[in-house]
């Protein structure tokens, strides 16, 4: 799926197109050992040595550089090029012990293609690309869902995705902390705060603050499964408007902040009087984040997007908290205003 620095490097190279510059794209397609950069990160130059994004983080993009520069990186069909294959090689590109990088590279990007995929995501659709290095041919085409990276050593398919998203309920401290973090993970945020009190008081760059309530906001959101919903006003008037459309959407990651009896008691309300059944309230991350022992209102932010990134990420959860733990936890949040 694409990161936040491969939306960047999207930006540029069209930027670079629009002017008329030559560019080339080189795809990580995979890995041996200890790599920098995952399968699917991108790395764009230009023809002057200007780059964007990063396949290695070190010496590769030079190498990359030098190559682009004097015309090694030339022509119009992808090609495939390795790193690490020796000692000598992955000591002279500093790649750790035992650590290679298989690239595809293409020299002359169709940008119009790139300029589709970019709009598809803007209207958040899944895009495959598809680049057939024996064939020298590229196409992007929609995805029916999320899938790994595909690379056979002469195909190489990846599904790209829209930005991921996060809607915030309540300006409150946490929500200052989860809202700067949120975006350092590449969300696009999203703060409501009906309560004008609180509103006035936000003024975190890059969030979007709106007023209008909370299950309105989500729907006019048009929530999909690249979007996350967490919900700390600590006040079941506005918490469960949010809940009520969240749990029944198809958004992948639903919190809400309480103590655990408080938690208790809304899954209690959620099922008595708005018929949520077991597996929907399943879905409620409640109390919200991981149990790390959590104090203060940057600490209950991290484990909220820790426990998101693992919903994320596919990656396993506690079975069980301790009451303990859960307890202090979120005693400390609903002190915070």
């Amino acid at each position: 799926m694409m990161q936040g620095v491969d939306l960047q490097v999207l930006t540029a190279v069209r930027q670079w197109a629009a002017e008329g510059r030559r560019f080339a794209l080189v795809t990580v397609a995979r890995t041996w050992g200890s790599a920098p950069r995952p399968p699917g990160s991108w790395l764009a130059l230009r023809e002057d040595g200007l780059v964007q994004g990063s396949v290695s983080g070190g010496c590769i993009e030079d190498d990359l550089i030098a190559r682009m520069r004097d015309g090694r990186l030339s022509g119009s069909s992808p090609f495939v090029r390795t790193y690490g294959v020796t000692k000598d090689e992955a000591a002279r590109f500093g790649l750790p012990c035992g650590g290679t990088l298989e690239l595809v590279v293409e020299p002359a990007p169709d940008a119009a293609l790139l300029e589709a995929l970019a709009e598809r995501l803007a209207r958040r659709e899944l895009v495959l690309r598809d680049v057939d290095v024996d064939r020298g041919t590229t196409f992007i085409t929609s995805a029916p869902h999320d899938s790994a990276l595909a690379w056979d050593g002469t195909h190489l398919s990846m599904v790209y995705g829209p930005q991921w998203r996060l809607l915030i309920v309540g300006a409150g401290q946490v929500s200052r902390y989860l809202a700067q973090m949120a975006q350092a993970l590449d969300y696009d945020v999203t703060v409501c705060e009906p309560r004008e009190e609180y509103g006035l008081t936000w003024d975190v760059p890059g969030a979007h603050l709106v007023t209008t309530m909370p299950d309105d906001t989500l729907l006019a959101m048009v929530p999909d499964a690249r979007c996350a919903v967490v919900a700390l006003t600590h006040d079941p008037k506005l918490d469960d408007m949010v809940l009520l459309e969240a749990l029944r959407s198809p958004v992948f990651y639903v919190g809400a902040l309480g103590s655990h009896l408080n938690s208790a008691r809304r899954r209690e309300r959620l099922a008595q009087y708005f018929d949520f059944t077991e597996g929907e309230l399943a879905r409620l991350h409640g109390p919200v984040g991981l149990p790390i022992g959590s104090h203060t209102p940057p600490e209950i932010a991290v484990a909220i997007l820790a426990e998101m990134t693992a919903v994320k990420n596919g990656a396993a959860l506690p079975v069980t908290r301790t009451a303990a733990v859960a307890h202090t936890h979120h005693r400390s949040a609903c002190e915070v205003p």
